[in-house]
């Protein structure tokens, strides 16, 4: 992969800071999938600058920044981990460790010198026994030196200090989740957070200038944020500003210590997250409010870097790839509020009302419908983006908004791409997030921004059992997979689909992913005749009972966490795509990947039998595509873009590419 194709990377995840802050890096992929490992670099003046590593990686790789710009790579490898060190200018990559234990953690060492034969890196593995195993790892070849094992189960890990001794990591021991010390020099734990007999208690970020320490722990009664001084005599505190039922406050980084301030108080910066986007504030230990941070509108990435140079953070938005974000914490407090931020009533033709005959024209509407319209993501005051790319073609991405719209049970969020015309758009497609677990979020998406480009609107909707909106929305679908969400959808294609026939516009089409695929089947089924323009899916599963009887055994386990092994009972009959086969007559095509370790290729391959069973013909009633090679993830992979426009082309026509 050439330097060049770097600078077009669209998609960017699991970002990691050095330590120092002088270098990131993360796995990036461009426009035709095919991930690789970059390294940023972070001037304190000036902008970011991503450099590829020429070096294939897989989605499961865990990558750690040095402060000299070379990359830790921690992937899997057939029963176990390989741990490799990649560097640029470099042809081939460094082999540190092979580990043989099922799950291993890599965390960079804080203080740790770059050149010489110092550890770099800590290994966490654990096992089934089970029991967890300690390592620190060289960046000079040498093999890794254990340093101590213990029983239990142990995650996450937060520092405890800056020399990179202490360690703190989250035990899970007799059904309950609870902060030890690990100390790497003399190889033993202690406890660290044990506020009430049968509580959950985590640290979830320590500032070592300070002392203070951010938690959560349902110690308080339900889960809550708090904070305390580690080694302090003052208890922790849960103050009600960091308490929001129905969001996600996440802290990211804690104010760097200012020359001439010792005594200032701590400072942190949290990601807010609710719905599809995600907000920053600003919280100083002790006051009773959050302070906002206006930034532009889109997802921010959960992990930062807070330095001299500023704030750093993943950032994308649906018409900015993911790249890297520096905040001037201070001018942005002192910045004014962003102007689109309040939520604007539309007209009725643009979006379906709560209730009421569908009506051709403009007109106010007695339950108004949302939106968060984008603010504008050029550069201002105390906001900078870096290694955005633009697209090749010398264009721009289409935007994209947040819609609220009216529900069966109450509103239902969206990610609408179209502008404010999308009800009436000549193609609209209704997109179905996977999961059920997840959502569809205000952030660059591949296959949605190929869909915009070919002129379709689309709309991409959180229905009931989506992240994001609380743990009771969340929990609505446990044990129903198919029930109020397929509601929530059968509404929604109902009410556009009317309002489109009453402009003379086709019914719109239905995409779906894993879980939405399943989703899409199940709703082109039951939605009434003539709703559904044509359906695609991509890596779908029959019906919970299916996936649990051909699935491998941690899909099995997280489909039963998650409800998928009790069927509906309802009028509607049986949430099984097979029995309702039958009722498919819109044009659909199936793609799923030979190799998906997820929902096994065997689902779609069953679907077909059952297709051609019932007399339809292929080719002209359904196609079936088996994309060789490809896993799960098969549209962010190598080769995706000949899938996206496989998709798109299909979703617009009912014709294949």
């Amino acid at each position: 992969m050439s330097t060049q194709t770097t600078h077009l990377a669209l998609r960017r995840f699991a970002f990691a800071f050095a330590h120092d802050g002088s270098h990131a890096a993360c796995l990036a992929a461009g426009a035709d999938g095919g991930w690789y490992v970059e390294s940023w670099r972070l001037p304190d003046d000036g902008p970011a600058v991503p450099t590829g590593l020429p070096f294939a990686q897989g989605l499961r790789a865990q990558v750690v920044a040095l402060s000299d710009g070379r990359v830790l790579v921690c992937r899997p490898a057939g029963e176990g981990h390989v741990v490799v060190l990649l560097a640029a200018g470099e042809s081939e990559e460094v082999p540190l460790a092979d580990v043989r234990l099922p799950a291993l953690r890599m965390l960079a060492l804080p203080g740790a010198a770059v050149s010489g034969a110092g550890p770099v890196a800590v290994l966490v593995g654990t096992d089934a026994r089970p029991a967890t195993s300690v390592w620190l790892l060289a960046a000079d070849g040498s093999a890794p030196r254990a340093v101590a094992e213990f029983p239990g189960v142990h995650g996450g890990g937060v520092w405890l200090d800056a020399a990179g001794r202490l360690l703190a990591l989250d035990r899970l021991a007799g059904g309950r989740l609870r902060t030890v010390v690990l100390d790497l020099e003399q190889g033993v734990t202690t406890p660290l957070l044990e506020l009430g007999e049968d509580s959950n208690d985590r640290l979830v970020l320590f500032d070592p200038a300070s002392g203070l320490g951010m938690l959560r722990s349902d110690a308080p009664g339900r889960d809550r944020l708090g904070w305390g001084l580690i080694g302090g005599a003052e208890p922790v505190r849960f103050p009600d500003c960091l308490h929001r039922p129905d969001r996600l406050l996440r802290p990211v980084a804690a104010a760097p210590g200012r020359p001439g301030q010792p005594d200032a108080e701590p400072q942190v910066v949290l990601q807010v997250d609710h719905g599809a986007a995600s907000a920053l504030v600003l919280w100083r230990a002790g006051e009773k409010r959050l302070r906002p941070l206006p930034v532009p509108p889109g997802r921010l990435g959960g992990v930062g870097h807070w330095s001299a140079a500023g704030l750093r953070m993943p950032y994308s938005a649906p018409d900015r790839p993911a790249a890297l974000a520096t905040l001037d914490v201070a001018a942005l407090l002192a910045a004014e509020p962003r102007a689109g931020s309040a939520p604007m009533a539309l007209p009725l033709t643009l979006a379906p009302l709560n209730g009421g005959a569908p009506q051709a024209g403009p007109g106010p509407t007695t339950a108004p419908v949302h939106t968060h319209a984008p603010a504008p993501t050029a550069a201002g005051a105390g906001w900078r983006l870096d290694g955005s790319a633009p697209p090749g073609d010398g264009g721009r991405w289409r935007s994209a908004q947040c819609l609220e719209l009216a529900g069966p049970a109450g509103p239902i969020e969206a990610v609408v791409y179209g502008g404010e015309s999308w009800l009436s758009a000549p193609h609209l497609v209704l997109a179905l997030h996977g999961g059920p677990a997840d959502a569809w979020r205000l952030e660059f998406d591949p296959a949605l921004q190929r869909m915009a480009a070919d002129g379709l609107a689309v709309l991409a909707p959180n229905q009931r059992g989506s992240t994001g909106y609380g743990p009771q929305y969340a929990a609505a679908i446990h044990g129903a997979w198919g029930g109020p969400d397929l509601e929530d959808v059968l509404a929604l294609l109902e009410r556009v689909a009317g309002q489109r026939a009453a402009l003379g516009l086709e019914p719109p089409a239905l995409f779906g992913v894993s879980y939405g695929a399943f989703l899409a089947l199940l709703a082109t089924a039951h939605a009434p005749a003539g709703s559904v323009a044509r359906c695609a899916v991509v890596a779908p599963f029959l019906s919970g009972r299916h996936l649990l009887a051909e699935a491998g055994a941690p899909v099995r386990a997280l489909t039963a966490r998650l409800g998928g092994d009790l069927d509906v009972e309802d009028a509607r009959g049986p949430r099984d795509v097979l029995r309702v086969a039958h009722l498919l007559p819109a044009p659909l095509l199936v793609v799923h990947g030979d190799r998906d370790e997820v929902v096994p290729v065997g689902q779609s391959r069953l679907l077909r039998r059952e297709l051609l069973r019932l007399g339809r013909l292929e080719g002209a009633d359904f196609r079936y595509v088996e994309a060789a090679g490809a896993g799960h993830e098969l549209l962010a992979e190598e080769g995706s873009a000949v899938l996206h426009e496989l998709l798109a082309v299909f979703l617009r026509t009912g014709r294949p590419a």
